[in-house]
């Protein structure tokens, strides 16, 4: 085989995303629900037999990639990490907006993974290639390990979602304002609380679409207004709305079809649904 066409790569949503402490050497500790849903990117590769690496984009309407984004540097962390001498050509059909907090260029890396495991032949483990994905970034170990999890520490503690805390099938309205966020000047606000109180994945069964907070949201809103304005359209509809990952992008339960009128221009919303598991969850070998 020489080329897999439409890959997925699903963004996630956190339920909830609530800090917890912080370590001596500066990482936070969380837990949250990370929950994949169907706004997806896609991705084609074709093998060759040089090493090289490209990576072409074909959304134009998508802001263009740096050159060395997660996906190129995930083929390249691959070879180092098994001597591969075989190379790709990456072309990303780019629909996952940046700076949203939806994990849009870990799940990119993460399918890269996955895709290139299966195109050269490699054979590594799951758990094996989030050791490699984790290097890349914190979420890119979750869309590796493709469920529905529970996840703590600082983000490598992944359990899925079994029994109780299973995610029943729904809908989520997803709303993007134009405006991005930098997620290291959140975690450094002095305003930012870390000290929630630790939870229980039963008190989060009780309740999956109502649990919790996002702790990061409030200093969110204070650096970026659209953040709060998303919020605020999303109440105006009745539905309860929460900022997912570190932003800016707020989402919202909904079982009824809504129509955005009043979303300011360069805005970008999306009824989107959940996924069990990940679309390349059985391209890995266990």
């Amino acid at each position: 085989m020489h080329t897999f066409y439409d890959v997925p790569a699903p963004a996630k949503l956190n339920l909830f995303l609530h800090i917890t402490g912080r370590r001596a050497d500066g990482y936070h500790l969380l837990q949250s629900v990370f929950m994949l849903i169907d706004w997806q990117d896609r991705l084609h590769f074709e093998r060759t037999h040089s090493a090289q690496i490209s990576r072409q984009d074909l959304n134009p309407e998508a802001p263009p990639l740096p050159a060395d984004d997660l996906c190129t540097r995930a083929a390249q962390a691959l070879q180092a990490a098994t001597g591969c001498t075989q190379g790709v050509r990456i072309a990303i059909d780019k629909h996952i907006p940046a700076q949203a907090g939806m994990g849009g260029g870990s799940s990119d890396a993460a399918s890269t993974l996955v895709a290139l495991n299966r195109l050269w032949n490699l054979q590594l483990s799951r758990t094996e290639l989030a050791r490699i994905g984790e290097r890349l970034g914190a979420d890119v170990p979750f869309f590796i390990h493709g469920q529905n999890a529970w996840v703590e520490g600082i983000g490598e503690h992944i359990a899925p979602l079994t029994g109780a805390a299973q995610l029943p099938a729904s809908d989520f309205i997803v709303v993007k304002p134009q405006a991005g966020l930098d997620t290291q000047s959140i975690f450094t606000a002095p305003n930012l609380t870390r000290d929630t109180k630790r939870a229980r994945i039963e008190d989060f069964a009780a309740d999956h679409y109502g649990f919790g907070h996002n702790d990061l949201q409030p200093v969110a809103e204070a650096l970026c207004p659209d953040v709060r304005k998303a919020r605020q359209l999303l109440e105006s509809l009745g539905l309860h709305a929460t900022m997912t990952g570190s932003g800016s992008a707020v989402f919202a339960q909904s079982s009824k079809a809504i129509e955005l009128q009043d979303a300011p221009r360069g805005w970008q919303f999306k009824i989107c649904k959940n996924l069990e598991i990940h679309p390349l969850f059985h391209w890995i070998p266990e």
